[in-house]
């Protein structure tokens, strides 16, 4: 009986996914080794920068929060890393379905095989590469909730979070027929997909969270700078596949793209540095840590359509921008944990607008005579900002009614990782 019920199973999933894939069907296009060869490192790269950035968050609270905060990150890689493959590559990437989102057509990549190409690689390589961005953009969110969100929740919300706002917004921009992408934005690595809808997202998340126990009224300190600044270590590594990756090929825009991610990260860590310096008397390691990210960041959107020298001006703003927003929020009085909002929302609004004035490679933005690329990257960052935090705020009030966003009063005392984890980060 057992066998009869498998066999039963197999045949249905046979007769959805169809007993000859499409792509045994089609003539294989050529593929070009070296660029499948550096998409994969890419990918791997990117991979990378999700353990960097559960290090980069995780030196940044206090201690009883430390595998609380990292475990936001790593559980990701498997949610995430599930739900992209069911459905989110579809939805981002498939058939366009007016210009919003991709259709259902390739669910369970339903119809892809080793001979589909993209472009110049396997479309497994592009599947697995563009996955990668999809784990780390709510990821990114976790900075903001950190030490006082369910862990319940928190895996719910990314689930929900992944399908409804990160797929219709990568369509929008990258997926063929999106209609950001037929107004002619230019988002070379992320900006608006990744670092604006997850900043601004982060924003409405805690819009609704609310403040963590004593914040502002007694001193809430990181735990361990040394693994921040690893983190921040490892994130700029990693943010070469990030970045040069998106071309999508070895070539000379790969190599701009490579170059700018280093130009700009080191300005924007540097300019962070001498605003401290110069309002707060002192250069710090987490100053350094959050200047190297803000350039990254600002330069994601414009990686392959700006000259070197427009990244270092784009690396410099960045640092300023992003340390001023930083410094606003305690005055502002929201509570933003880890500056996801500051840094990510903030400097990918900076750098998605600074694309529009910059680019002079592969687009032409202000500088080089078309102003119209300045107004099509406003409308990119507005729509993007006001679905972003619109959905997020929604679904965020919803899962509040029906599963509690906030761990208790008891909980937040003793700390997520014994709580809610049942161990601890060290045992000395």
């Amino acid at each position: 009986m057992r066998f009869i019920r498998v066999a039963a199973i197999v045949g249905l999933l046979s007769r959805f996914l169809g007993s000859v894939p499409a792509w045994a069907a089609e003539s294989p296009a050529e593929i070009n080794g070296a660029d499948t060869a550096w998409v994969l490192v890419s990918t791997a790269l990117v991979l990378l920068m999700i353990p960097g950035l559960a290090l980069f968050y995780g030196g940044m609270v206090r201690k009883k929060n430390v595998l609380s905060s990292m475990m936001h990150s790593f559980v990701a890689m498997a949610v995430i890393g599930v739900q992209w493959v069911v459905i989110g590559y579809t939805l981002a990437f498939g058939p366009d379905v007016g210009h919003f989102v991709g259709s259902l057509k390739h669910m369970f990549l339903n119809g892809i095989g080793p001979e589909s190409v993209s472009g110049t690689i396997p479309e497994y390589a592009f599947i697995m590469f563009q996955g990668m961005f999809a784990i780390i953009t709510p990821a990114l969110i976790s900075g903001a909730i950190a030490e006082r969100m369910k862990f319940s929740t928190y895996v719910v919300f990314i689930v929900l979070w992944a399908t409804l706002v990160y797929d219709p917004i990568a369509h929008w921009v990258w997926g063929e027929g999106g209609w950001l992408l037929n107004l002619g934005a230019l988002d070379f690595a992320g900006g608006t997909v990744v670092h604006i809808s997850s900043g601004v997202s982060a924003l409405a998340a805690i819009t609704v969270l609310g403040k963590r126990k004593g914040f502002l009224q007694e001193p809430i300190l990181p735990h361990n700078l040394t693994l921040t600044l690893l983190g921040a270590g490892l994130l700029w590594f990693g943010w070469f596949g990030f970045n040069a990756g998106s071309a999508l090929a070895s070539d000379g825009i790969a190599a701009l793209a490579f170059t700018n991610t280093q130009v700009s990260a080191a300005a924007g860590c540097l300019s962070w540095l001498l605003a401290e310096w110069r309002f707060q008397r002192h250069p710090s390691a987490l100053g350094a840590a959050s200047g190297i990210v803000a350039g990254l960041v600002a330069i994601t959107p414009a990686a392959g359509f700006v000259a070197p020298v427009w990244a270092l001006v784009i690396g410099f703003g960045a640092g300023v921008v992003c340390y001023s927003a930083v410094v606003l929020k305690s005055r502002i009085g929201y509570d933003d944990s880890l500056d996801a909002f500051g840094i990510h929302g903030v400097g990918g609004a900076f750098g998605a607008l600074a694309t529009g004035l910059f680019a002079t490679v592969n687009g032409a933005g202000l500088i080089a005579g078309e102003p119209k690329q300045f107004m099509v990257q406003i409308i990119a960052t507005v729509a993007t900002i006001v679905y972003a935090f619109g959905m997020t705020y929604g679904l965020v009030w919803i899962l509040d009614k029906v599963m509690g966003l906030r761990v208790t009063d008891d909980e937040e005392l003793q700390g997520l990782d014994q709580a809610h984890h049942g161990e601890k980060g060290y045992n000395l």
